[in-house]
């Protein structure tokens, strides 16, 4: 059960967030690392104060209630949240596909009830099984056929919605071949569990093979 627990978390096993293998995945794994230690700071703050006012109450009679309510109440707060929403925004500005970017490949990714198929973006799709270069930026053109899915390579990237009628774009990059879990993040129906995939990072042999091109000269 445990480790079932830690799957599901998202912090061991294929799909993990805290283990990340590409450039994207390890950004948004620090973002949380800084989150859960800001986080972390400021229990221990108040616990410490809970503390203090429990063992020795007298020590705080002397502090003004401006204090409390402008310094703690709304200085502190706004403050670490404006600090973190910034580290968290300016570090998601950089994992958005740039239309710009060279030596890119181009892959599409179509979700359905109850599969993923990819492939370049003029050839046949394969159920299941994503090729991509491994050490260049790949670009993932992302839809769906019928209802909402999301496409998620948590050891390479963060999440895409695949919307009906509309592609979104996300960059990937897996620094070494090897192969890459992913799965559907969005519930899509009574079949939501069973559309897992994997991503398969190959050498440039392996890549021809299959098809893939690059998106600029």
């Amino acid at each position: 059960m445990a480790g079932a627990g830690l799957l599901l978390a998202g912090c061991g096993g294929p799909l993990s967030t805290l283990d990340p293998a590409g450039p994207s995945a390890a950004s948004i794994a620090r973002i949380w690392w800084v989150m859960l230690a800001g986080a972390a700071v400021i229990l221990a703050f108040v616990l410490v104060l809970l503390a203090v006012v429990f063992l020795s109450p007298d020590r705080l009679r002397g502090v003004p209630g401006r204090v409390w309510i402008v310094g703690l109440g709304l200085a502190f707060p706004l403050v670490t949240l404006t600090a973190l929403v910034t580290y968290a925004l300016l570090t998601g500005e950089r994992l958005i596909a740039d239309p710009a970017e060279r030596d890119v490949v181009t892959v599409r990714a179509v979700a359905r009830q109850w599969e993923w198929r990819f492939g370049p973006p003029d050839g046949p799709l394969t159920a299941g099984r994503l090729v991509i270069p491994a050490g260049r930026p790949v670009h993932v053109a992302v839809t769906s056929e019928d209802v909402i899915h999301s496409f998620w390579v948590p050891r390479l990237a963060g999440k895409m919605d695949a919307i009906p009628g509309h592609v979104n774009v996300i960059r990937i990059v897996a620094p070494a071949p090897g192969v890459y879990h992913g799965a559907c993040a969005e519930f899509c129906g009574l079949g939501h569990a069973a559309m897992p995939f994997v991503v398969e990072a190959v050498d440039p042999a392996g890549l021809n093979a299959a098809g893939l091109t690059e998106a600029r000269p």
